[in-house]
């Protein structure tokens, strides 16, 4: 299981932190991605993170503004948002890929959260 929480109402140019705690599931051997819909829209991946060296990607819509991370020792993954825009309003979901790299296909991933709302008000 993948449980995400954090997310909320804030103003533009506020911050949020989301978690997603991972249970039933080798943690440190898993990719970890944040994923975002919009009400409307695609399934957007936004960030991923490496099993075992950190290394990390970023859709161009957030970097600079958001910074993913894990901590292996609490099965937990990571995305702090900065700078939020209501642009980027949305569901987001946490998920967790047996692979060798970072990526940001939904396709890749086997396990989903099921989602927390970030709202961003302007």
């Amino acid at each position: 299981d993948l449980v995400e929480s954090g997310g909320g109402l804030v103003q533009a140019g506020g911050a949020l932190r989301l978690s997603c705690v991972a249970s039933g599931l080798p943690f440190k051997d898993y990719v970890m991605g944040w994923f975002r819909q919009a009400p409307g829209k695609e399934r957007e991946g936004i960030s991923s993170i490496n099993s075992d060296d950190d290394a990390t990607v970023y859709a161009d819509s957030v970097k600079g503004r958001f910074t993913i991370s894990r901590d292996n020792a609490k099965n937990t993954a990571y995305l702090q948002m900065n700078d939020l825009k209501p642009e980027d309003t949305a569901v987001y979901y946490c998920a967790a890929a047996l692979r060798a790299s970072a990526s940001s296909a939904s396709t890749a991933y086997r396990y989903w959260g099921q989602g927390t709302q970030v709202t961003v008000s302007s």
